[in-house]
């Protein structure tokens, strides 16, 4: 029998984040993990991601250079080459997570872990059964791919995001079932390395619960490069043809057929609980199946925690760390809590997507007296200078008193400007307090400053309004 003051279920972005700050407090900690350390993120999903889309935009990039004066001629993507560059950066993060786990002296077992009590778990190890003891138990099993009736994967013709980024060559026709972040993320990719791409999406716009007015510029984008979107529409009947199909899509137009070699079923993820027995420990869940806890990251039954994805969206990454952090700190007796005022996001389409904090409609609903300012990136000099004009900064603000409640941001290299906004936002800072702190020019975050100076009524850059 092992024995452990925690024992952390899962090895993702919160289950390793926590096992490596509860070591650091002293505590025995122990940390299961099924399949590999760092989770659906790291191996499957974040960062490989990632890595297809820095070719994918580095491609795109030549095939434009010769408007810039550069001419490049015969340029081509070796995808197993590319593949394989992708697994060794996963290969590396997931060995440097690991290192860190052992070198603060946390146990890591890799198998299936089941809770048989409140304080015990049996685990199914490649060579046996661990038996294990804990004080406390933390919860970080995350959320697995949702799939729809008729639209069953099949690791061939219908196919996950994780099985998309395994692909050895691009589909030449690609249909995305679900417009959300994965699914514009993998449109932009495979379009940019030369798939005729379609978006079905059941809402009635892309990225549902964003600021329409980004979507927009993102959208605009893709039907662009030759792209079709489908909004508030569904996929009703797919006629498999060897190896490609015809799908048939209901729209508000009326039936449409679409042909395809893939099709990628991206429409959300359900929480992974199945090993847990939590109805036996007494654990609550919500409807959707998603496991409740307070602000400390506990749940209903003492000693028990829930952590990351399995509790609930928005599922992310750095959320799930941060949680992991808060319930590491709770069990060692420390006054932690999860007390932030944002979470940001960011969705790494073309262009990149980026927010934090209140939405203007959001703001609206709040019962807030709301300003709202905007730059575009067209009036950027260092964004004209990168070929990237697309976008702009929107800025939501108190009217009253100019406090920053929020920024959305469509543009290049969103995902990196949105931790000054984040930042500000915890701060309480306001429109004045931006437009006041010097940036560095030529630079993309300067649209951040003039779009704060907008806000608080002195642009410099464009015409006041």
């Amino acid at each position: 029998m092992i024995e452990a003051d925690v024992v952390i279920v899962g090895g993702g972005p919160g289950g390793y984040v926590c096992g490596i700050r509860a070591a650091q407090l002293g505590l025995k900690t122990v940390v299961v993990e099924a399949d590999r350390l760092g989770g659906e993120c790291l191996n499957y999903g974040c960062i490989p991601s990632k890595s297809l889309i820095t070719v994918s935009k580095l491609l795109d990039k030549v095939k434009e250079a010769e408007r810039y004066g550069l001419k490049v001629s015969g340029a081509t993507v070796d995808f197993l080459q590319m593949q394989k560059w992708k697994s060794e950066v996963v290969s590396k993060l997931v060995s440097g997570v690991e290192s860190l786990l052992r070198g603060y002296h946390a146990t890591v077992i890799f198998g299936e872990a089941t809770a048989t009590s409140k304080g015990s778990l049996s685990v199914t190890t490649a060579t046996g059964v661990e038996q294990i003891s804990c004080k406390n138990l933390v919860i970080a099993t995350g959320t697995r791919t949702s799939s729809l009736p008729g639209l069953d994967f099949d690791g061939d013709l219908i196919v996950s995001s994780k099985e998309g980024l395994e692909l050895k060559a691009p589909p030449r026709r690609m249909l995305i079932v679900g417009g959300g972040a994965i699914g514009l993320e993998f449109a932009s990719m495979f379009q940019k390395l030369g798939s005729q791409i379609t978006v079905v999406e059941i809402m009635d716009q892309l990225l549902p619960g964003s600021d329409p007015d980004l979507v927009r510029v993102v959208q605009r984008k893709l039907e662009g490069r030759g792209g079709k979107v489908y909004l508030k529409s569904k996929v009703t009947r797919v006629n498999k043809k060897g190896s490609e199909a015809d799908v048939e899509i209901e729209t508000p137009e009326g039936k449409v057929i679409v042909p395809a070699d893939k099709i990628l079923v991206s429409v959300g993820r359900k929480p992974r609980i199945e090993k847990m027995n939590l109805q036996e420990l007494g654990v609550r869940t919500d409807p959707r199946g998603y496991v409740i806890t307070n602000e400390k990251m506990q749940t209903n039954v003492p000693g028990i925690y829930a952590i990351g994805d399995v509790r609930g969206p928005p599922l992310l990454a750095h959320k799930a760390s941060r949680e992991g952090v808060v319930a590491a700190e709770c069990i060692a007796g420390l006054p932690s809590a999860a007390d932030w005022k944002v979470i940001p996001d960011a969705v790494f389409c073309d262009p990149e997507v980026a927010s934090a904090g209140m939405t203007e409609a959001k703001a609206l609903e709040a019962g807030y007296h709301v300003k709202r300012s905007r730059f575009p990136f067209a009036s950027l000099g260092r964004a004209l200078s990168a070929g990237e004009p697309e976008g702009f900064v929107k800025v939501v603000s108190r009217e009253e008193d100019g406090l920053v409640l929020g920024v959305q941001i469509v543009g290049p290299e969103a995902s990196n400007l949105i931790s000054e906004v984040a930042l500000a936002i915890e701060m309480g800072a306001t429109v004045d307090d931006i437009a006041l702190t010097v940036h560095p020019h030529p630079t993309l975050p300067e649209a951040i400053m003039e779009a704060a100076e907008s806000a608080a009524g002195h642009p410099i850059h464009q015409l006041k309004v």
